[in-house]
């Protein structure tokens, strides 16, 4: 447990820092090279899908665990894991997103001894505070090609949670009764992920029963709720892809949302290590394990 905790402080540590296309486009490069990096020493297959944009080539960061660790037999459509590196100018966006990518590390390292009956995708998206460009991309590019998912899972603001009164609002327009205490996981998922939905609900029932969570299923493509399409979830809605995405709910809990006050020291770890817990478990469940 020591361990973990000092890899996800080490993670924190070389993510957390503004990561923006124009501001400082050798940061977000550098954040790049970090999410490669670690998730080859994890074991996994690493590679990238270049994105344009402005004149320039930008990239979404690509790690892959094969079945049988080759490329071979991957004939069931993989589970895509997934969380943008990218913040906005001024921030340096340590629960906006770099608590979703220390998931996607952690998930990678916990998931590197197990052998899986299915592929697993971990991408880290580029600008998607820019319209969603990099995970637009993608998702247009697997539509193209023909290629199925099993479903997708993103990772938005994962990090910041507390339990006293009046820390939540309820975004307009939410059907459901929203808690005043902003110390659960949402999970938003459209009708066609409502099985992903259940899925991670259960997981987390299971496996980490201390975790709070708070489940949304919308009509459509969220197009009546706008505020439950701001993720890259939404561009694999919008190709007909299931996913959901895991959010602490960003501005309507954390006051430190696209601000300077982002910092690592206003997350509350713990929760942090609960979503882990429950992306993992549920890796494990839709992936499968072989003996």
């Amino acid at each position: 447990m020591v361990n973990r905790r000092f890899r996800i402080d080490r993670h924190f540590q070389a993510l957390a820092g503004e990561r923006h296309p124009e501001t400082s486009p050798r940061a977000l490069r550098k954040a790049a090279h970090y999410l490669t990096t670690e998730f080859a020493k994890s074991g996994w297959a690493t590679g990238s899908q270049p994105v344009r944009a402005w004149g320039r080539v930008y990239r979404n960061v690509v790690a892959i665990k094969y079945p049988n660790r080759s490329r071979q037999g991957t004939e069931l459509p993989p589970l895509l894991i997934g969380a943008h590196y990218d913040t906005v100018s001024g921030s340096p966006g340590a629960d906006d997103n770099a608590s979703g990518l220390v998931v996607l590390l952690e998930v990678a390292s916990r998931l590197r001894a197990q052998t899986l009956e299915r592929p697993v995708w971990l991408v880290a998206f580029t600008l998607e505070e820019q319209d969603r460009l990099g995970s637009q991309a993608f998702a247009s590019r697997l539509k193209a090609e023909g290629r199925e998912l099993v479903g997708a899972i993103i990772l938005e603001c994962v990090g910041f949670a507390k339990s006293e009164a009046g820390t939540q609002q309820a975004p307009p327009g939410i059907p459901i009764t929203v808690p005043t205490q902003g110390d659960f996981l949402a999970i938003v998922g459209n009708e066609a992920s409502r099985s992903l939905v259940n899925r991670l609900e259960q997981e987390a029932q299971l496996h980490v029963a201390s975790l709070k969570t708070l489940s949304l299923v919308v009509p459509g493509q969220g197009e009546a709720m706008p505020h439950t399409r701001r993720s890259d979830h939404a561009s694999f809605w919008d190709t007909g892809y299931p996913a959901v995405v895991l959010t602490d709910t960003a501005n309507f809990r954390n006051p430190h949302y696209h601000r300077e006050t982002d910092t690592v020291d206003t997350l509350n770890l713990d929760f942090l290590s609960k979503v882990v817990a429950t992306v993992t478990a549920t890796t494990i469940q839709i992936a499968g394990v072989r003996p």
